[in-house]
């Protein structure tokens, strides 16, 4: 749920690091710049970060971490291997009321909201008209209200379209920002760090739920979820409060603050997608590989943007499909053509890519032609002008490690 930046020179001098830096922040600086302006926003965590020793970088008006001192190596390994603690509170919180906020709801986005259980989390997409994707949203059943998390990114679009909507809602239902930080504590020692700290016997509480408790005094919304493919949370909390929260969830040792440039690594190998690069305004969920998210009663009804066009390719296919790709050789990066092996004719093109820490080998996302989607079918990505062997791969890269109860 993010955009990279070319800091490459900064990073560590092993020449492994140096090949995952090169491949994940070269050539796309839309989002990110060095920061260099007074005038960005800082979430309640900034002076942590700094005095962290953070690179700090603009991302999206914002001026966030992209790596700490020990590098993007292995702030991902130590996430893999115990904790990482990442600041997004750059994030947008928001609350969907009244009596027919799911109805609402259920107008704009493709999840079953009507049969999601109170505690429950969900993700989903927004649509267009068009059937494409607006952005990517995790949306929580909190009983009375319906908890909405969107990107950064995407917010001030995805903030307008809901009140666009709104005005002409015949029904009751309101939005308001939730104006607090959010922190992501991943990794396998989440859930041991985290339960020192709650009354709540959090080992019973599984992937995609949420509660409101106290973590160690302090209020907040705990949801089990996270964007690295690991087990953790993702924690709602004042402002004023974040830092402390932070600290206490670092004071074992196991959690340590990771940047964003860990969290992409992280998330490519969890295939997971990447807002602007893998989905956007004109991929479909079925294009992107993400049927599991349209609900089973909006698949027979529908009733939200674009359906006609998403239920068609339900029925009948995509002409696209985002897959999966282990390449050989050096990484690919967004942009990179895929061809046919037989006749080099080009059949799609990658939108994230990576040298996998944890794989120790090049991997990928893109789209190709739906007859090329199968497992296992081999391929060429062109890098830097050479064709490079390929194949369609399995996602998750890396297995995942949610909690199941």
């Amino acid at each position: 749920m993010m955009k990279v930046f070319s800091i490459a020179h900064s990073f560590s001098r092993s020449n492994l690091t140096q090949t995952v830096a090169r491949s994940q922040f070269k050539g796309t600086i839309r989002c990110f710049a060095e920061s260099s302006t007074q005038n960005l926003k800082k979430t309640s965590l900034h002076k942590l970060h700094v005095d962290s020793g953070a690179k700090m970088v603009e991302f999206c008006g914002w001026d966030m971490p992209i790596q700490y001192p020990d590098g993007i190596m292995n702030s991902h390994l130590h996430t893999r291997s115990k904790a990482g603690l990442f600041d997004v509170s750059h994030m947008s919180q928001l609350k969907i009321t009244g009596k027919d906020r799911i109805k609402f709801l259920e107008g704009l986005v493709v999840a079953d909201l009507q049969n999601l259980p109170q505690g429950s989390s969900q993700l989903s997409v927004l649509t267009n008209e068009n059937g494409g994707i607006i952005d990517d949203t995790i949306i929580t059943n909190a009983g009375d209200y319906l908890y909405v998390v969107v990107n950064a990114g995407c917010a001030d679009k995805d903030i307008a379209h809901l009140k666009k909507h709104l005005e002409k809602f015949n029904g009751d239902a309101k939005m308001e920002p939730i104006d607090r930080s959010l922190l992501a504590i991943q990794g396998p020692s989440a859930e041991s760090i985290v339960a020192k700290l709650v009354k709540e016997d959090i080992t019973k509480m599984p992937f995609m739920t949420s509660k409101e408790m106290s973590v160690d005094g302090i209020p907040c919304r705990v949801t089990r979820c996270g964007y690295t493919g690991e087990d953790g949370f993702e924690i709602s909390v004042d402002h004023s409060q974040a830092v402390d929260l932070a600290k206490k969830l670092m004071a074992s040792g196991d959690a340590k603050l990771v940047g964003l440039g860990a969290r992409d690594s992280l998330r490519l190998e969890a295939g997971l997608n990447l807002y602007g690069h893998d989905i956007e305004q004109h991929t479909t969920p079925v294009e992107a590989s993400l049927n599991w998210v349209i609900g089973k009663s909006r698949r027979e009804k529908g009733g939200f943007l674009g359906d006609q066009k998403i239920l068609e390719q339900l029925k009948n296919g995509a002409p696209i499909k985002r897959v999966g790709l282990i390449i050989e050789g050096s990484p690919a990066r967004e942009g990179a053509t895929i061809h046919d092996k037989k006749t080099d004719k080009e059949i799609g093109k990658i939108t994230s890519g990576t040298f996998s820490p944890v794989l120790k080998q090049s991997i990928a996302m893109g789209y190709v032609e739906s007859g090329y989607g199968k497992l296992k079918t081999e391929v060429n990505v062109k890098v830097r002008g050479k064709m490079n062997p390929a194949t369609i791969s399995k996602m998750p890269f890396v297995p995942s490690n949610y909690k199941r109860v």
